[in-house]
């Protein structure tokens, strides 16, 4: 069976481990390819990893203002490959690869991660994303919230499924040492305990909020630090706050690192501010680390992240909650720990990328009973 994965992929991120991932845990008789929008040259990245993983992947020739041309050349990308279904990840696949599978007769399936009402630009991308999904032979949502979400806007539930995020548990088994090091450069004084962010630097991702927690947390707890990974927009903004708060010994921004599943471990704390999730992949990953986490209970989180057990889930917005919980658990290492070994295992149990990968072949049994399949034990 040949499934072609379409994306815009801008960088090798959450939504890119999940594809490449899913890929790798199904059996040899399933064919993957991938191909990606040019998004300026920035879709090469993901392409080179697809390759360097040993799959196929290209950019398309033809993007945004050419999306007609583009939906040509997919149809010939489609029908050259033989693909036996297609995959398509955010709008703009959703609104090419419609078109093109339409041309070509092959099976179109949308992957639903979340829409984040961002900013205009974006709301307007995701009303036209909204209007395309009802016009897929299927939806895959990654969390019974997205799910939710997708049948509010019409589309019948019998055509919708949930196979959730997954998280690569074995890229944690070894942590480097020297991880705590590279965290603790990017203060002038090296704290004790350090908390860590990630995520694109916009308003709905919350780390405003997180700057007024922290204004509550640095007073009782100086050996603190407190760390972002993520670029965005908002960056300048985000670095005002921090600096008006009084913060900046405190609190930086570490920019985009590719090589965050190496810094993961380190942390003693993981906390996601945000207003909307689908199913976040950093919250999969550092509970796969061993990291307690604070988040708000937003989207598909509190599905991941199991309340008292792992860590904590939080009211979206509520900087008091936030810095009380950030401050329980920076005060007791023992908690720590403890959550942390409950969030390795849960991921262990319920979030494998084999699970996913199962998952995926028996919608596929379902959806397609006539492509020769290898079969399910």
């Amino acid at each position: 069976m040949h499934i072609v994965h379409l994306t815009a992929s801008i960088f090798y991120g959450g939504p890119e481990r999940q594809m490449l991932g899913l890929a790798k845990a199904l059996p040899s008789d399933y064919r993957s390819s991938f191909l990606s929008f040019s998004e300026d040259g920035r879709g090469q990245s993901f392409v080179e990893q697809v390759r360097a993983a040993g799959f196929e992947g290209d950019v398309l020739a033809y993007d945004t203002p050419w999306l007609l041309d583009a939906a040509r050349e997919m149809a010939g990308r489609l029908r050259a490959a033989r693909a036996d279904v297609l995959l398509c990840h955010g709008y703009k696949a959703n609104l090419v690869g419609r078109m093109a599978a339409r041309r070509t007769g092959t099976p179109v399936l949308a992957i639903s991660r979340g829409w984040t009402g961002e900013n205009l630009k974006v709301r307007l991308y995701e009303t036209i994303d909204r209007l395309h999904l009802r016009y897929m032979d299927h939806v895959i949502c990654v969390s019974e919230a997205q799910a939710r979400k997708v049948r509010a806007v019409g589309f019948p539930p019998k055509r919708t499924t949930i196979i959730r995020n997954s998280a690569r548990a074995n890229s944690f088994r070894d942590p480097d040492p020297a991880g705590r090091k590279t965290l603790q450069s990017f203060f002038t004084t090296p704290g004790e305990r350090l908390v860590v962010a990630a995520g694109r630097l916009s308003p709905d991702k919350g780390f405003q909020v997180l700057i007024e927690a922290v204004r509550k947390v640095a007073p009782a707890d100086p050996a603190a630090r407190f760390l972002v990974f993520g670029r965005g927009a908002w960056r300048d903004e985000l670095q005002r706050r921090i600096k008006m708060a009084g913060l900046s010994e405190v609190f930086a921004l570490g920019g985009f690192r590719d090589d965050l599943d190496r810094l993961l471990p380190s942390a003693d704390l993981f906390v996601l501010p945000s207003f909307t999730e689908g199913l976040p992949n950093v919250v999969l990953e550092a509970s796969a680390a061993g990291v307690p986490v604070v988040a708000t209970a937003v989207g598909g989180t509190p599905e991941v992240l199991a309340d008292g057990v792992t860590g904590y889930l939080v009211p979206a917005g509520d900087a008091d909650m936030l810095a009380k919980r950030i401050g329980e658990l920076l005060s007791n290492e023992p908690l720590r720990q403890r959550m942390g070994q409950s969030g390795r295992q849960r991921v262990r149990t319920l979030f494998t990328f084999e699970a996913q990968a199962t998952a995926y072949r028996r919608l596929f049994a379902e959806l397609f009973p006539n492509v020769s399949q290898p079969a399910l034990c």
